[in-house]
């Protein structure tokens, strides 16, 4: 004769947690293992978009997985993610509000001063790593915050609106 699949599930179970007192006449529900997980945001969406177009080329202009530049690849991702955004950098910097790194959450913004204005975006992911398209003949990439070059180079985080 062949077990039910409950039956077996319960028996596993009594097997695998070592619960006394398990029986074939008793079964017990066990509810499924669920992972801890943070809801699921249009910034949070649009910081797995990005993440997965690492390895994309460089490209000025790109907004594609042809190639990003730096405010393509955030345009791309939260588009895909639902949410439309400027294309520039300037502008992208304007549509948010002020966020301080160490209040920095999944899907926000990161700005860079380079060359003495703030020139560079990128999307902050956890643990002080950002997504981003860094320049020609690079490719999309993760960088830390903590870098020497990307601490002093930050200048602020945004969050949409």
């Amino acid at each position: 004769m062949i077990a039910q699949p409950k039956r077996i599930g319960v028996l596993l179970s009594c097997l695998v947690l070592g619960a006394g007192g398990c029986s074939w006449d008793d079964p017990v529900e066990v509810p499924a293992a669920r992972e801890a997980r943070a809801p699921v945001t249009t910034a949070s969406l649009a910081a797995e978009i990005a993440l997965q177009q690492a390895g994309t080329p460089y490209r000025y202009g790109g907004n594609s997985p042809n190639g990003f530049d730096c405010s393509g690849l955030v345009q791309y991702a939260y588009g895909r993610a639902g949410k439309s955004t400027p294309r520039t950098t300037g502008d992208l910097y304007r549509a948010t509000d002020a966020v301080g790194r160490r209040d920095l959450k999944t899907g926000d913004l990161v700005f860079f001063e380079i060359a003495g204005k703030m020139s560079h975006v990128g999307i902050y992911l956890d643990n002080n790593r950002f997504v981003h398209a860094p320049r020609s003949g690079r490719t999309v990439s993760v960088e830390s915050l903590n870098s020497d070059f990307y601490r002093r180079a930050f200048l602020r985080g945004g969050r949409f609106r």
